[in-house]
């Protein structure tokens, strides 16, 4: 401890995710571990310029690693973009008496957090939170895990009914510009083809796929379509599509939607979070500032928020290999 910090803010800002409630208790028990006062922040920047604040000490954190969403609510800020509204937001940081902030949330919440702090110098950590897993510097974001074990658990529900009545079913998953979920889940929940945006799978060899299934043997396949699949058809003209081309086939549609992003953490995300929460609060009294923390190799590292904000997370090629050899 090199920095006299004497009382920090805690915000969760833009999507929320499994496991941010888990991560604001960390922050606030190692704040008082600490002797540090802690703040909570809520609805995120907007909450930061209207001064909508709390005192929480470690009894106010009581059964909340449990629970999916935020308890301090999120919300989208435009106001926090302009200059204006920075400069009321740290007026009531000030007047608070708020000395540095650990904000949770995406590459937009970060956003706000790195021009804040090079706007008034005012220490800020970063903590990934977002099913998507999009950030780069960290190998696992909050609530990936969490939305993974969810959308197996829907797929393998939807297989029985597949199975059961013959079917093929296009599954949506969450993932506009990132294949992540439909990858990992396509693999675990055993699907026949997953459709992600890195790779252009093309619509004759999905077809030729489903056809190659059929002779093979299969009564029933799951396709995982992730939202931003590059064959440009939503998951309902792919429906269509195959319909067309493959009429043996009774296609139907699952759209997994926002459920992907509720429910209770999974143990992994809930240790991720408490791990993460606790050395966002030891960095900032360490004397560091603008930073997002990450995970690598099982150990935390600490990424500038600007790279965490523009750099691009690679898709796994070889798990596109293992999923491949698995659909034969």
């Amino acid at each position: 401890m090199t920095t006299k910090i004497e009382k920090i803010g805690v915000l969760t800002s833009g999507g929320d995710s499994p496991g941010m409630n888990a991560a604001i208790r960390s922050v606030v028990r190692t704040c008082a571990y600490h002797d540090i006062d802690c703040v909570g922040i809520y609805r995120g920047y907007q909450g930061m310029i209207e001064g909508d604040f709390k005192p929480m000490d470690a009894r106010s954190v009581n059964n909340i690693i449990n629970k999916g969403g935020t308890i301090l609510k999120s919300a989208r800020c435009m106001e926090f973009r302009t200059k204006e509204g920075r400069n009321m937001a740290y007026e009531q940081l000030k007047a608070e008496g708020i000395d540095a902030f650990v904000v949770i949330g995406g590459d937009g919440s970060f956003t706000g957090g790195m021009v804040f702090n090079q706007e008034y110098n005012f220490p800020v950590i970063g903590i990934p939170g977002t099913i998507d897993n999009d950030i780069y510097g960290t190998t696992f974001t909050l609530g990936f895990d969490t939305a993974l074990n969810t959308v197996v658990e829907a797929i393998d529900k939807i297989r029985d009914t597949a199975s059961s009545h013959n079917r093929l079913f296009f599954v949506e998953v969450m993932g506009r510009d990132v294949g992540h979920i439909a990858l990992n889940a396509g693999v675990g929940a055993g699907a026949e083809e997953i459709l992600i945006p890195e790779e252009n799978l093309g619509l004759e060899r999905l077809v030729d796929s489903l056809k190659r299934s059929k002779e093979s043997g299969k009564s029933s396949s799951i396709v995982i379509v992730a939202e931003g699949d590059k064959t440009g058809k939503n998951v309902f003209e792919l429906k269509e599509y195959v319909e067309k081309h493959l009429p043996i086939y009774d296609v139907r549609v699952s759209v997994l939607g926002h459920m992907q992003r509720g429910g209770s953490p999974s143990c992994y995300d809930r240790v991720l979070a408490s791990r993460m929460g606790v050395r966002a609060v030891e960095a900032l009294c360490e004397g560091k500032t603008n930073l997002m923390v990450g995970i690598q190799d099982n150990k935390l590292i600490l990424t500038p928020l600007e790279m965490a904000i523009k750099g691009h997370t690679e898709i796994d090629k070889e798990l596109i290999r293992v999923s491949d050899i698995m659909t034969t």
